[in-house]
């Protein structure tokens, strides 16, 4: 029976010493299509192993649903790391961070506040068990020890990062969770990883299991504080950032491949195993980016390009073959390089069809539920992403509309005329009012659930109350809305656009238009001249869009086009210059300095 063991000093496979040269590559993030093809650039790179996180909310996101097909095939992804030669390492939560919304934990499980969050808490405790026994076993009958890819599984992560826990209570909860993930079959290595400094690797594990580190810079460094916290056993740092994620409002993140492979080489110098992060970020394809508030909340862009070594479109990078003649120093690596990419097509398309929101939100919405007192959250109308509509009356005299809380972002408007903009990440929380009665409108959009830190669960939507100049507003309408299938729910429901394509156009309003495509070829989509929304290919929704920085091309994966006419759709929710958008050769990123 083959075996992976840690040893005195070094990874054992079938009792030989292995030096893991890892990349994370997250199957949820790339289209299945692509799969193979970007695995098999990892391995030209001279990797020998992949690692993946696994998102509990990309599987469940409804309560009482679980898929494991189609997208969501973690058992196909793993079976193709095992034909390409390559060994793997998942990492399957309960929480993964990852800039993913939530940090991977799905939304309902906490929606009454009864569940206790990434503690010895019963009833998350119960819902863990249930996710592993619907995911452990894909992963159990894949391992190396019953012939597949499989070397490696973690236990939490960054756990150590996590506040407000008692030390006690964090022991309990890991070995729950690891006696959890032995009752699934899982019987090869487990281990923990902690950012490399005293105060993390001492809180996120336990004595008996393995500790990796997570830097990206000054190895030799991190290694030994590393060793300082695990006298024996091999080193590895879990997540080497060769990279960073992008925030909307910010620049894009960039490291130099000179700095990133000096690195490198250190590390792979001190024998040390590594796992790039990233080797390939992928896209916060949908609404399933997350999103940080350290006192400022700051969403994670639609591109998580990561400034990885194969870019966002599969392309290597200069980083990729900086990073891959450092491997070459320390093992064999394929003489064969990837292919470049050939350029996107360019391409105008223009969007003629047009609809306002206002007059579709019968179509896009669940069943408005009636309140008196608070409104209710997106959470309580089961609303776990996208928009909600809020709707009541005001008076002449109430002047103004003050929120307690906005997650994450309104658009104000006074029978259907706009009147402003609540916005968490700007603190605005008020908006002054027309001197009329009429009802006043809040459509709300979570832009991101929170992914790190100590607000990981918490509710959407308007939180708490609203108020004007003079009372409480308390007789409430509320709406989710389906956005995410507009296309679909939509497609008889579009009008010839008033004043043409090259007319400025008024928001919230859906725009379509068709473009000619080949099935399989990658597109990239700009969308200058428009201000903020979501973009929909052939009924696929690719992600939010801003004329914020920094991203500003949005990535359309090949297997989304087909032969002949295409679909383009777009939700503009504050105005255009015209109806009108451009497929371009090569992605914008955005500035990477302010």
């Amino acid at each position: 029976m083959p075996t992976f063991e840690i040893g005195e000093k070094d990874f054992l496979l079938d009792d030989h010493p292995v030096q893991l040269v890892s990349g994370a590559l997250h199957y949820f993030r790339v289209h299945p299509d692509q799969w193979a093809d970007r695995l098999r650039k990892a391995r030209l790179m001279g990797l020998n192993t992949i690692e993946t996180y696994v998102a509990w909310n990309f599987h469940a996101p409804d309560p009482g649903t679980f898929h494991l097909d189609g997208r969501h095939d973690l058992g196909r992804f793993l079976d193709l790391v095992a034909a390409e030669g390559l060994h793997a390492i998942v990492r399957p939560g309960p929480y993964i961070c990852a800039e993913w919304d939530n940090g991977g934990l799905p939304a309902w499980l906490f929606a009454d506040g009864a569940a206790g969050v990434r503690r010895h808490d019963a009833r998350f405790l119960d819902a863990i068990g249930t996710y592993y026994a619907q995911v452990l076993p894909v992963v159990a009958e894949r391992q190396v020890t019953r012939g597949g890819p499989v070397l490696m599984v973690q236990v939490e992560n960054e756990y150590g990062a996590y506040p407000g826990v008692p030390d006690e209570e964090r022991a309990r909860y890991l070995r729950e969770l690891v006696a959890l993930t032995r009752a699934q079959g899982i019987d090869v290595p487990l281990f923990t990883s902690d950012q490399a400094d005293d105060e993390h690797l001492s809180r996120g594990g336990l004595p008996e299991l393995h500790k990796t580190a997570n830097f990206g810079s000054r190895s030799l460094e991190r290694l030994a504080v590393l060793r300082r916290h695990q006298p024996t056993g091999p080193l590895m740092c879990m997540e080497f950032w060769d990279g960073w994620f992008d925030s909307w409002g910010l620049v894009h993140h960039t490291t130099t491949p000179e700095a990133t492979a000096h690195d490198l080489d250190d590390l792979l110098g001190a024998g040390a195993s590594v796992n790039l992060y990233m080797f390939h970020g992928g896209t916060n394809l949908g609404l399933t980016n997350g999103a940080n508030d350290k006192g400022t909340y700051l969403p994670i862009t639609t591109s998580y390009d990561y400034d990885a070594p194969l870019s966002e479109h599969g392309a290597p990078t200069a980083k990729y073959r900086a990073l891959k003649a450092v491997i070459g120093k320390h093992a064999p690596v394929p003489d064969e390089d990837p292919a470049e990419p050939v350029p996107a097509p360019e391409l105008d398309v223009v969007l003629p069809d047009r609809v306002a929101l206002a007059d579709v939100e019968h179509l896009l919405g669940g069943a408005v539920t009636r309140t008196t007192g608070l409104p209710p959250t997106a959470d309580a109308l089961r609303q776990w992403s996208g928009f909600t509509l809020y709707r009541t009356s005001v008076e002449a005299d109430d002047a103004v509309v003050v929120v307690d809380e906005i997650r994450d972002r309104a658009l104000v408007a006074l029978d259907g005329e706009p009147v402003g903009v609540l916005d968490r990440t700007s603190h605005t929380g008020s908006v002054p009012l027309p001197r009329r009665a009429g009802t006043l409108t809040l459509l709300v959009e979570d832009r991101g659930r929170v992914n790190y830190g100590a607000r990981i669960g918490e509710p959407k939507g308007l939180v708490g109350a609203v108020r004007t100049a003079r009372r409480e507003l308390t007789d409430w309408e509320a709406r989710p809305l389906r956005l995410a299938d507009a296309p679909a729910l939509l497609a008889d429901a579009f009008g010839a656009a008033p004043g043409g394509a090259d007319a400025p156009l008024a928001g919230p309003s859906f725009h379509r238009g068709e473009f000619p495509g080949v099935a399989g070829t990658d597109h990239l989509l700009r969308l200058d001249g428009w201000t903020r929304g979501l973009a929909w290919v052939n009924g696929e929704l690719l992600g939010r869009y801003s004329a914020q920085s920094p991203t500003r091309t949005l990535y359309v994966p090949g297997p989304f086009l087909r032969d002949g006419a295409n679909e383009l759709v777009v939700l503009e929710l504050h105005g255009a210059a015209r109806a009108r958008a451009r497929f371009v050769a090569a992605p914008d990123l955005g500035p990477t300095e302010a």
